[in-house]
């Protein structure tokens, strides 16, 4: 089994940046694509950003070029830069792992217990 656990959220003013970090134990040569999502209270939920174990990286349109999703595979341990936010971005973020070679899109196996990102106007 893998287990994931977010830290870093928090609430921070509209502008301002936010780095949040998922450390990964257990089985963790299972661990091949990792992804955030996150979800606001009456909307589904979304993939945010998705990386590869060497690296390659997908953005949501809503984030591009705000957010930098990047792993260090030595620490198993994966981050998301968040700058320039917006108040549209407070949700809970999961940080997500996929535990198979999966197809054209990103179906995560293990979830974290999420952590709250508020953004004020």
């Amino acid at each position: 089994q893998v287990q994931l656990v977010e830290s870093g959220g928090g609430l921070v003013q509209a502008g301002g940046s936010l780095t949040l970090s998922c450390v990964a134990s257990g089985s963790i040569f299972r661990i091949n694509r990792m992804g955030w999502y996150r979800q606001a209270p009456g909307k589904q939920r979304e993939l945010v950003a998705a990386i590869t174990r060497g690296g390659s990286t997908n953005y949501a349109d809503s984030v591009k070029g705000r957010f930098t999703i990047s792993r260090d595979n030595a620490k198993n341990t994966v981050y998301l830069q968040m700058n320039s936010l917006k108040p549209e971005d407070t949700a809970v973020y999961f940080c997500t792992a996929e535990g198979r070679l999966g197809g054209s899109y990103y179906v995560p196996d293990y979830w974290g217990q999420g952590t709250q990102v508020t953004v004020s106007s």
